[in-house]
Protein backbone atom coordinates (compact mmCIF):
# COMPACT_ATOMS: atom_id res chain seq x y z
CA UNK A 1 0.00 0.00 0.00
CA UNK A 2 2.78 2.18 0.86
CA UNK A 3 4.49 1.34 -2.38
CA UNK A 4 1.12 2.16 -4.54
CA UNK A 5 0.80 5.36 -2.68
CA UNK A 6 3.86 6.84 -3.63
CA UNK A 7 3.89 5.32 -7.16
CA UNK A 8 0.48 7.10 -7.65
CA UNK A 9 2.01 10.43 -6.01
CA UNK A 10 4.77 10.39 -8.55
CA UNK A 11 2.54 9.54 -11.26
CA UNK A 12 0.24 12.62 -9.97
CA UNK A 13 3.54 14.77 -9.65
CA UNK A 14 5.09 14.37 -12.92
CA UNK A 15 1.42 14.50 -14.52
CA UNK A 16 1.50 18.04 -13.09
CA UNK A 17 5.36 19.09 -14.13
CA UNK A 18 4.13 18.49 -17.26
CA UNK A 19 0.84 20.27 -17.36
CA UNK A 20 3.27 23.26 -15.83
CA UNK A 21 5.74 22.82 -18.72
CA UNK A 22 3.00 22.93 -20.81
CA UNK A 23 1.56 26.16 -19.50
CA UNK A 24 4.89 27.93 -19.37
CA UNK A 25 5.51 26.55 -23.08
CA UNK A 26 2.36 28.32 -24.27
CA UNK A 27 2.82 31.28 -22.21
CA UNK A 28 6.30 32.26 -23.62
CA UNK A 29 5.15 31.23 -26.67
CA UNK A 30 1.81 33.50 -27.14
CA UNK A 31 4.06 36.32 -25.44
CA UNK A 32 6.72 35.61 -28.55
CA UNK A 33 3.73 36.11 -31.08
CA UNK A 34 2.65 39.22 -29.10
CA UNK A 35 6.36 40.56 -29.29
CA UNK A 36 6.06 40.05 -33.11
CA UNK A 37 3.08 41.25 -34.02
CA UNK A 38 3.97 44.78 -32.46
CA UNK A 39 7.53 44.73 -33.67
CA UNK A 40 6.03 44.34 -36.94
CA UNK A 41 3.04 45.18 -37.28
CA UNK A 42 1.19 46.80 -34.44
CA UNK A 43 3.80 50.01 -33.82
CA UNK A 44 4.55 50.82 -37.04
CA UNK A 45 3.24 53.65 -38.40
CA UNK A 46 0.60 54.11 -41.80
CA UNK A 47 -0.04 55.92 -44.67
CA UNK A 48 -2.25 58.25 -42.57
CA UNK A 49 0.26 58.96 -39.60
CA UNK A 50 -1.82 56.47 -37.27
CA UNK A 51 -0.07 52.92 -35.81
CA UNK A 52 -1.87 50.24 -37.03
CA UNK A 53 -2.66 49.27 -33.78
CA UNK A 54 -5.03 52.83 -33.96
CA UNK A 55 -7.41 50.39 -35.90
CA UNK A 56 -8.48 48.94 -32.42
CA UNK A 57 -9.92 52.28 -31.94
CA UNK A 58 -12.92 55.36 -33.17
CA UNK A 59 -10.89 57.69 -34.85
CA UNK A 60 -13.81 59.37 -36.25
CA UNK A 61 -14.41 63.19 -35.43
CA UNK A 62 -18.02 62.46 -33.89
CA UNK A 63 -16.70 60.05 -31.15
CA UNK A 64 -13.17 62.51 -30.53
CA UNK A 65 -14.28 64.74 -27.34
CA UNK A 66 -15.31 61.51 -25.58
CA UNK A 67 -12.89 59.58 -26.48
CA UNK A 68 -10.57 61.97 -24.95
CA UNK A 69 -12.32 62.76 -21.96
CA UNK A 70 -12.19 59.00 -21.65
CA UNK A 71 -8.38 58.72 -21.95
CA UNK A 72 -8.05 61.19 -19.18
CA UNK A 73 -10.02 59.30 -16.39
CA UNK A 74 -6.81 57.79 -15.49
CA UNK A 75 -5.72 60.40 -13.92
CA UNK A 76 -8.68 59.86 -10.86
CA UNK A 77 -6.77 57.00 -10.52
CA UNK A 78 -3.08 58.53 -10.12
CA UNK A 79 -1.55 60.93 -7.32
CA UNK A 80 -0.11 63.46 -10.10
CA UNK A 81 3.28 64.30 -8.97
CA UNK A 82 5.83 61.96 -7.91
CA UNK A 83 9.39 61.05 -8.74
CA UNK A 84 9.16 57.74 -10.73
CA UNK A 85 5.99 56.55 -12.84
CA UNK A 86 6.12 53.25 -14.17
CA UNK A 87 3.74 52.75 -17.69
CA UNK A 88 3.53 48.87 -17.92
CA UNK A 89 3.56 47.75 -21.26
CA UNK A 90 3.41 51.71 -23.05
CA UNK A 91 3.60 50.95 -26.21
CA UNK A 92 4.55 53.87 -28.30
CA UNK A 93 2.26 56.17 -25.83
CA UNK A 94 0.99 56.85 -28.80
CA UNK A 95 -1.88 59.16 -27.64
CA UNK A 96 -1.34 63.06 -26.32
CA UNK A 97 -3.86 62.52 -23.39
CA UNK A 98 -1.10 59.55 -22.77
CA UNK A 99 1.27 61.94 -21.80
CA UNK A 100 -0.58 63.68 -19.53
CA UNK A 101 0.24 60.86 -16.96
CA UNK A 102 3.45 61.77 -15.92
CA UNK A 103 3.43 65.54 -16.53
CA UNK A 104 4.35 65.97 -12.72
CA UNK A 105 6.59 63.03 -12.73
CA UNK A 106 10.42 63.19 -13.05
CA UNK A 107 10.40 60.58 -15.20
CA UNK A 108 8.50 58.04 -17.12
CA UNK A 109 9.89 54.36 -17.03
CA UNK A 110 8.33 52.62 -20.58
CA UNK A 111 8.70 49.12 -19.95
CA UNK A 112 7.24 47.21 -23.33
CA UNK A 113 7.64 43.30 -24.61
CA UNK A 114 8.38 45.49 -27.58
CA UNK A 115 11.51 46.70 -28.76
CA UNK A 116 9.16 48.67 -31.74
CA UNK A 117 6.95 50.37 -28.81
CA UNK A 118 9.94 51.53 -27.40
CA UNK A 119 12.01 53.05 -30.23
CA UNK A 120 8.41 54.93 -31.20
CA UNK A 121 7.91 55.81 -27.34
CA UNK A 122 11.14 57.53 -27.36
CA UNK A 123 10.63 59.59 -30.12
CA UNK A 124 7.42 60.98 -28.47
CA UNK A 125 8.21 61.95 -24.89
CA UNK A 126 12.42 62.20 -25.58
CA UNK A 127 14.30 62.71 -22.69
CA UNK A 128 11.12 62.71 -20.19
CA UNK A 129 11.45 58.60 -20.52
CA UNK A 130 13.34 55.59 -19.55
CA UNK A 131 12.84 52.73 -21.68
CA UNK A 132 12.92 48.73 -20.58
CA UNK A 133 12.26 46.12 -22.66
CA UNK A 134 10.89 43.27 -20.28
CA UNK A 135 7.53 41.09 -19.03
CA UNK A 136 4.69 42.54 -17.39
CA UNK A 137 4.34 39.64 -15.01
CA UNK A 138 7.98 39.34 -14.19
CA UNK A 139 9.50 43.36 -13.60
CA UNK A 140 12.66 44.11 -13.52
CA UNK A 141 12.28 46.61 -10.85
CA UNK A 142 13.12 46.66 -6.80
CA UNK A 143 10.36 47.00 -4.38
CA UNK A 144 8.72 49.71 -3.87
CA UNK A 145 10.50 51.96 -6.57
CA UNK A 146 7.83 53.72 -8.29
CA UNK A 147 5.79 56.35 -7.17
CA UNK A 148 2.75 55.75 -9.84
CA UNK A 149 2.05 53.07 -12.72
CA UNK A 150 -0.28 52.97 -15.34
CA UNK A 151 -0.94 50.36 -17.50
CA UNK A 152 -2.92 50.85 -20.88
CA UNK A 153 -4.68 48.04 -22.35
CA UNK A 154 -1.06 45.41 -21.76
CA UNK A 155 -2.30 43.04 -19.32
CA UNK A 156 -4.97 41.27 -21.28
CA UNK A 157 -2.12 40.35 -23.48
CA UNK A 158 -1.17 37.66 -21.19
CA UNK A 159 -2.60 34.25 -20.39
CA UNK A 160 -5.65 35.01 -17.29
CA UNK A 161 -3.03 32.57 -15.36
CA UNK A 162 -0.47 35.25 -15.52
CA UNK A 163 -2.68 38.14 -15.12
CA UNK A 164 -2.38 37.63 -10.67
CA UNK A 165 1.32 37.91 -11.43
CA UNK A 166 0.96 41.23 -13.23
CA UNK A 167 -1.37 43.13 -11.19
CA UNK A 168 1.03 41.78 -7.54
CA UNK A 169 4.24 42.74 -9.44
CA UNK A 170 2.36 46.20 -10.40
CA UNK A 171 1.44 46.06 -6.56
CA UNK A 172 4.87 45.29 -5.70
CA UNK A 173 6.80 47.84 -7.28
CA UNK A 174 4.90 50.59 -6.48
CA UNK A 175 5.59 52.77 -2.88
CA UNK A 176 3.19 52.57 0.11
CA UNK A 177 0.85 55.09 0.07
CA UNK A 178 0.90 55.45 -3.18
CA UNK A 179 -1.31 54.28 -6.62
CA UNK A 180 -1.97 52.41 -9.45
CA UNK A 181 -4.18 53.25 -12.57
CA UNK A 182 -4.96 50.18 -15.38
CA UNK A 183 -7.14 49.72 -18.00
CA UNK A 184 -8.60 46.37 -19.39
CA UNK A 185 -11.34 45.05 -20.70
CA UNK A 186 -13.93 42.82 -19.69
CA UNK A 187 -14.81 39.51 -20.76
CA UNK A 188 -18.40 39.60 -22.80
CA UNK A 189 -20.20 42.70 -20.48
CA UNK A 190 -23.44 43.26 -20.13
CA UNK A 191 -23.83 46.13 -22.47
CA UNK A 192 -21.77 44.28 -25.31
CA UNK A 193 -24.05 41.33 -24.45
CA UNK A 194 -27.23 43.86 -25.12
CA UNK A 195 -25.94 45.59 -28.10
CA UNK A 196 -24.42 41.81 -30.05
CA UNK A 197 -27.87 41.12 -31.32
CA UNK A 198 -28.90 44.49 -32.59
CA UNK A 199 -25.55 44.91 -34.32
CA UNK A 200 -26.19 41.31 -35.71
CA UNK A 201 -28.88 42.30 -37.23
CA UNK A 202 -27.86 45.64 -38.63
CA UNK A 203 -24.90 43.26 -40.37
CA UNK A 204 -27.53 41.19 -41.87
CA UNK A 205 -29.46 43.80 -43.42
CA UNK A 206 -26.39 45.64 -45.08
CA UNK A 207 -25.16 42.55 -46.60
CA UNK A 208 -22.33 41.98 -44.50
CA UNK A 209 -20.75 38.95 -43.55
CA UNK A 210 -21.37 37.56 -39.96
CA UNK A 211 -17.91 38.24 -37.60
CA UNK A 212 -16.73 35.48 -36.64
CA UNK A 213 -15.41 35.39 -32.77
CA UNK A 214 -11.42 34.70 -32.70
CA UNK A 215 -10.76 31.51 -30.67
CA UNK A 216 -6.92 32.55 -30.77
CA UNK A 217 -5.81 29.41 -28.53
CA UNK A 218 -7.35 26.92 -30.91
CA UNK A 219 -6.19 28.08 -34.31
CA UNK A 220 -2.83 27.60 -35.86
CA UNK A 221 -1.73 31.39 -37.26
CA UNK A 222 -4.03 33.50 -35.64
CA UNK A 223 -4.69 37.03 -37.04
CA UNK A 224 -3.99 39.83 -34.99
CA UNK A 225 -2.84 39.64 -31.73
CA UNK A 226 -3.60 37.37 -28.34
CA UNK A 227 -5.95 38.80 -25.96
CA UNK A 228 -7.84 37.08 -22.70
CA UNK A 229 -10.08 39.12 -20.92
CA UNK A 230 -11.58 39.04 -17.43
CA UNK A 231 -14.46 39.54 -15.15
CA UNK A 232 -15.51 41.51 -12.57
CA UNK A 233 -16.27 38.16 -10.62
CA UNK A 234 -12.75 37.31 -11.31
CA UNK A 235 -11.27 40.60 -10.91
CA UNK A 236 -12.42 40.74 -7.58
CA UNK A 237 -11.88 36.91 -6.12
CA UNK A 238 -7.89 36.71 -7.48
CA UNK A 239 -6.89 40.35 -7.49
CA UNK A 240 -9.27 42.48 -4.98
CA UNK A 241 -8.77 39.80 -2.46
CA UNK A 242 -4.99 40.25 -2.15
CA UNK A 243 -4.74 44.14 -2.90
CA UNK A 244 -7.30 47.06 -2.12
CA UNK A 245 -8.70 48.15 -5.36
CA UNK A 246 -11.47 50.15 -7.07
CA UNK A 247 -13.23 49.51 -10.18
CA UNK A 248 -13.93 52.84 -11.66
CA UNK A 249 -15.34 53.73 -15.05
CA UNK A 250 -13.38 54.09 -18.00
CA UNK A 251 -15.04 54.00 -20.98
CA UNK A 252 -18.68 51.80 -21.31
CA UNK A 253 -18.62 52.15 -24.78
CA UNK A 254 -16.47 49.44 -27.03
CA UNK A 255 -15.27 50.35 -30.49
CA UNK A 256 -17.36 47.89 -31.81
CA UNK A 257 -20.97 49.77 -30.24
CA UNK A 258 -19.10 53.07 -31.36
CA UNK A 259 -18.62 52.64 -34.99
CA UNK A 260 -21.98 51.46 -34.97
CA UNK A 261 -24.47 53.23 -33.22
CA UNK A 262 -22.76 56.36 -33.11
CA UNK A 263 -23.56 58.62 -36.20
CA UNK A 264 -22.56 61.69 -37.30
CA UNK A 265 -25.84 63.62 -36.64
CA UNK A 266 -26.34 63.71 -32.69
CA UNK A 267 -23.87 61.08 -32.02
CA UNK A 268 -21.64 64.04 -30.22
CA UNK A 269 -24.73 64.78 -28.09
CA UNK A 270 -25.79 61.66 -27.19
CA UNK A 271 -21.82 60.76 -26.21
CA UNK A 272 -22.00 64.02 -23.91
CA UNK A 273 -25.02 61.81 -22.46
CA UNK A 274 -23.28 58.73 -21.89
CA UNK A 275 -20.36 60.07 -20.43
CA UNK A 276 -22.49 61.68 -17.59
CA UNK A 277 -24.62 58.40 -17.05
CA UNK A 278 -21.24 57.20 -16.34
CA UNK A 279 -20.06 59.57 -14.29
CA UNK A 280 -23.69 59.22 -11.55
CA UNK A 281 -23.93 55.70 -12.06
CA UNK A 282 -19.83 55.10 -11.60
CA UNK A 283 -20.80 51.34 -10.51
CA UNK A 284 -22.94 49.95 -12.97
CA UNK A 285 -21.14 51.61 -16.39
CA UNK A 286 -17.67 50.45 -14.06
CA UNK A 287 -18.71 46.78 -13.72
CA UNK A 288 -20.78 46.16 -17.17
CA UNK A 289 -19.67 48.62 -19.74
CA UNK A 290 -16.78 47.84 -22.23
CA UNK A 291 -13.48 49.15 -20.51
CA UNK A 292 -13.00 49.41 -16.19
CA UNK A 293 -10.56 51.65 -14.73
CA UNK A 294 -9.06 49.70 -12.26
CA UNK A 295 -7.24 51.59 -9.23
CA UNK A 296 -4.57 49.73 -6.63
CA UNK A 297 -4.06 51.37 -3.96
CA UNK A 298 -0.87 50.30 -1.95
Amino acid sequence: NYLSSFFFHLVGKRKEERTNDRDKHMTQDTKNKVREFYDEIGWQQEDDGHYQNARYEDLRPVSREYIHKTRLRVMNGLIPTGRFILDAGSGPVQYEEYKAYSAGYQKRVCLDISIQALKEARTRIGSHGEYVVGDLANLPFKKEAFDGAVSMHAIHHLALTEHPRAYAEIHRVLATGRTAAIVNGWHEPLLMRMAEPLIGLMRKLSGRAEKKKKEWLNEEDPAGTFVQKMTPEWLKKEIGSKMTIEIKPWRSMSTRILRWFIRPFGGKLFLKFVFWLEGVFPKFFAENGQYPLIVIKK
